[in-house]
Order: structure tokens, then C-alpha cells, then sequence
């Protein structure tokens, strides 16, 4: 893709912040989000990466967000580096004016991203346990230092930009298991327990030499664990319907993650936290097909009736073990 002159907020906040002394920046505009307009912007020092938060988000529903959440993900990245070297993004700096993130650009030459992975079937065991271990590890960090939580009040920008576009938009096309996905959304709000990603796809996690790479924590929070767990673990569900000559390999590190994951919990009995995980899991599941969000490759309504028995049955029905949730989802798959 050809340069192209960068738009002028990002130009004034790379000033702004002593990243550059240029009246006007070249980049290249990169593809994948939702809900920012991100940059590939060359300096007089080299290669950043520049984001900004967008108030109205780019999918079909009617769905608006608050931009100041690009502060929150600049913490977080701080956060993560302490509690993870690597982890993240190195945070170059954050313009609360102007809603711009600059952080470290990372070649994708050396970094592949995982869904592009998973999509091509190279469903890893030792990518799912390292990134079992890398959540937990900043999870664990954060519960450790609670007086994080005061640096994140976003507990209306979690609800505006998770819980309520997937759990409550779910509930609302699905009157008879409103009351379970509504309990959800209290139990995940009752149970701020350290720092939320809140976005843990693989469409936001890099795999270079030192292991996962963590992107785009615009939801972060001080929340319930469970939550970013469960996210993560969804997607590996999900990629069965994209690649379904790999599900075999995506269980497995539904297995392997899982296990990695709760090992490395230490902050509170990690029975209590998978619990809360696989009842949430299956209330994820439905939101995308039902939700504001909808996974866009499952395209078929076979795959989408796939979706909503399994998290219907899962939601009527509660298991505490998340690793059951995985066999009723390979059980139906056969079906």
C-alpha cells in the first residue's frame, strides 16, 4: 500500500508530545479495527504506530463508544510492560486532547498475527500455553497492586463498549434467556477482582520471538478476569467454523490455554474464577451471532443454528468446568 499524508491529529499530537518536529507526516493507514483510525506513521526517528479512538464504531448496528477510552489503553500498556516485559506494545506516548496513542511499531515481518495463524489452521500448543500464561501473569500483577484500580474508572465504558453491546443486545433478541445473559453482566460487574484487557482475540494478539504480544486494550478495566479468559477461549471455539479441518488442533488449545491459564491463578481459588468463566463463555458465544458484533465468518445460518444451540442449552443449563463447554461445542459439531 502507497503512503499517504497522515491526517493532521496525529501530526500535532506526535509534535505535541516531542515525537516530531514535522509539519506534515507521511503513513500508511492500517486495516482491522473497529473502533479506531490507526497509522503506520514514518518520523524523523522512524516507524510508530498512532491511533485514534473513533466515537461511532464501524459496524452495522448503531453502536458509539467514549474516546477518552484511548487514555485507559495507554495505561494498560504500562501496566502490562511491569507486569510482562514484551507484552505489549512499548507506550511512546498518549495525547488526552486529542485521543492519540503512540506506541512502538512492530514489523510484521517479525510478528504474525494469530487469527491470520488460526484461519490457515496452525492452531499451536505452545502459542495457546504461553498465552495462558502471559494473561494470568498480568492478571496476577494487577490484583497484586490494587491501587490500579483507582487509574481505571471505566466501568461505564466496559458496560457501553462489552457488556452491553454483547450480553444485553443478545438478551433483547433472545427474550427466554434474557434473565441468564443479564445475570452475566452482574456477575462479571460483581466480581472486579484486577486489570481487564477486554479484547483478547486473536485479531489483537501478535506472536514474535519472546512469545504473545497483547494489542488494542481500549475496554480496559478493573473487572472480573474471567472475562478476558473467557473471550479468548470463545475464539478458539469459533475458528472450528472458519477452519473446520483444524478443530481438533483449536480444542486442544481450548485445553492447553485453559489449563495454562488457571495454573498460574493465585489471586483467588481458580475453581471459583473457571466457574465464572464457563458460565460466562457461552453467553460470548451467542452475542456473536446475536450481539452488536457479529464474528463475520460465520456466514452460514447452519453455522449461526450451530452457535445457538450450544450456548442455549449451555445458558439454561450452567457448567463450572470449561472444558465441558468444549465438548459439548465438539459433540454438536459431529451432529
Amino acid at each position: 500500500m502507497s503512503k499517504a499524508e497522515v491526517p493532521i491529529e496525529f501530526v500535532q499530537a506526535l509534535n505535541e508530545l516531542g515525537l516530531s518536529n514535522a509539519s506534515s507526516l507521511y503513513g500508511i493507514p492500517l486495516t482491522g479495527g473497529v473502533s479506531s483510525d490507526i497509522w503506520c506513521i514514518e518520523t524523523e526517528k522512524g516507524f510508530v504506530c498512532a491511533k485514534r479512538a473513533l466515537s461511532k464504531l464501524r459496524v452495522a448496528a448503531d453502536w458509539h463508544a467514549p474516546v477518552e477510552r484511548n487514555l485507559f489503553e495507554a495505561r494498560w500498556l504500562q501496566v502490562a510492560h511491569q507486569a510482562s516485559a514484551g507484552s505489549a506494545p512499548a507506550l511512546l506516548g498518549q495525547h488526552p486532547a486529542l485521543g492519540v496513542l503512540i506506541m512502538e511499531y512492530l514489523d510484521p515481518a517479525h510478528h504474525r498475527l494469530w487469527k491470520q495463524e488460526l484461519h490457515a489452521g496452525k492452531a499451536e500448543a505452545h502459542t495457546a500455553n504461553a498465552m495462558g500464561h502471559v494473561l494470568s501473569k498480568i492478571h496476577s500483577y494487577a490484583a497484586r497492586n490494587s491501587h490500579l484500580a483507582s487509574e481505571f474508572p471505566t466501568e461505564k465504558i466496559f458496560f457501553e463498549i462489552r457488556l452491553a453491546p454483547y450480553l444485553l443486545a443478545t438478551a433483547e433478541r433472545h427474550p427466554k434467556l434474557a434473565h441468564a445473559l443479564e445475570a452475566l453482566v452482574l456477575q462479571t460487574q460483581n466480581n472486579a477482582k484486577t486489570l481487564v484487557h477486554g479484547d483478547v482475540s486473536p485479531k489483537n494478539i501478535l506472536l514474535g520471538s519472546q512469545g504473545p504480544v497483547l494489542l488494542d486494550a481500549e475496554c480496559a478495566t478493573w473487572s472480573d478476569p474471567a472475562f478476558d479468559l473467557a473471550f479468548c477461549l470463545n475464539h478458539l471455539l469459533l475458528k472450528c467454523l472458519w477452519t473446520p479441518s483444524a478443530s481438533s488442533d483449536f480444542l486442544y488449545c481450548f485445553e492447553v490455554l485453559t489449563q495454562s491459564y488457571l495454573q498460574s491463578v493465585d489471586w483467588e481459588p481458580p475453581s471459583a474464577l473457571e466457574a465464572r468463566a464457563a458460565r460466562l463463555l457461552p453467553g460470548l458465544l451467542l452475542a456473536r451471532v446475536d450481539g452488536k458484533s457479529p464474528v463475520e465468518y460465520v456466514t452460514e445460518e447452519h453455522q449461526r443454528d450451530h452457535i445457538r444451540r450450544v450456548a442455549s442449552a449451555l445458558l439454561i443449563e450452567p457448567t463450572s468446568y470449561l472444558q465441558k463447554i468444549a465438548q459439548a461445542w465438539a459433540k454438536d459439531l459431529k451432529t
